[in-house]
């Protein structure tokens, strides 16, 4: 397995394999990696000819510095969740050094408003970070494909507009959500919780597809009211937002309009560790 630190070194060694005809697969990850990342991995390698995962904690990315020091680091056991996956698959795991040459800090975008919308509201300059270290990253990979899953999925409309605007030779593909046999939505952060915690918090699910169903016959409105009611009755969670949303544009339902997708988005403290899911409503 090839195992890179500098971003130097993994670019020379990617123009030395690829050829005019080959295909990159890029997993960006922040490590911590679970069955979900190693979904995306086995996506990337059936349909590529190179395959690259990068692990990297990104500073910019984090508004609340105690959720940075304390996110879960374990490269020597990814390691090895990778090569489950494929001893091919290339790991760049870069220092903090190496990606932002001695500046921490993010570079602005303008994302169409999409910035602005929930995970935006509540976490000030995050998707500047995300925007930041993809775009750094795919400058090094230069990849054909590159995978998300579609648990992050305002950060995927997020890096798409970046691409789009940036003009980016890239395929974003999305990637189904991975669960835990109770349906909590696999999180590195879910490594944060004990088990009495993880086992709880699969209620989070449980209420998404109630909103589903309520979603049907009811407003957007009305439909929160009763995710709100949900989360009252369990005193170990506290709501930060539920939203419904135009999938493509992001923008609060006010009020249901034929042929448009919806998706509902959540995030939940439990704790002090933030979970966030999404559930389509079509």
């Amino acid at each position: 397995m090839q195992i890179f630190n500098r971003k130097a070194a993994l670019m020379d060694y990617l123009t030395s394999k690829k050829t005019t005809n080959s295909s990159i697969g890029f997993v960006p990850t922040m490590g911590a990696l679970h069955k979900g990342h190693q979904s995306l991995m086995i996506q990337s390698v059936n349909e590529n000819d190179i395959t690259v995962v990068s692990i990297f904690v990104n500073p910019t990315q984090f508004n609340n510095p105690e959720d940075l020091e304390k996110y879960p680091r374990d490269l020597d056991a990814d390691i090895l969740k990778i090569q489950d996956i494929s001893p091919n698959i290339i790991l760049f795991a870069p220092t903090v050094e190496d990606i932002y040459e001695g500046k921490i800090i993010s570079q602005s975008f303008d994302f169409d408003g999409l910035e602005n919308k929930m995970e935006g509201k509540f976490r000030p300059g995050h998707f500047d970070g995300v925007g930041t270290i993809v775009k750094r990253l795919f400058e090094i990979v230069n990849p054909t494909k590159a995978y998300f899953g579609e648990k992050d999925f305002q950060q995927v409309q997020i890096v798409k507009k970046m691409v789009e605007k940036n003009h980016l030779p890239v395929t974003i593909v999305v990637c189904p959500i991975y669960r835990e046999i109770n349906n909590l939505a696999m999180s590195s952060r879910n490594e944060r919780l004990t088990l009495q915690q993880k086992e709880e918090a699969g209620v989070i699910y449980k209420i998404l597809n109630g909103a589903k169903a309520k979603f049907v016959n009811n407003s957007a409105k009305k439909t929160a009211e009763w995710v709100t009611n949900e989360f009252e009755k369990n005193k170990n969670f506290t709501l930060e937002y539920f939203e419904i949303a135009d999938e493509e544009t992001l923008s609060t339902c006010t009020r249901k309009v034929k042929n448009k997708k919806y998706r509902a988005f959540i995030a939940v403290f439990i704790n002090n560790v933030r979970l966030i899911d999404t559930i389509s409503l079509n």
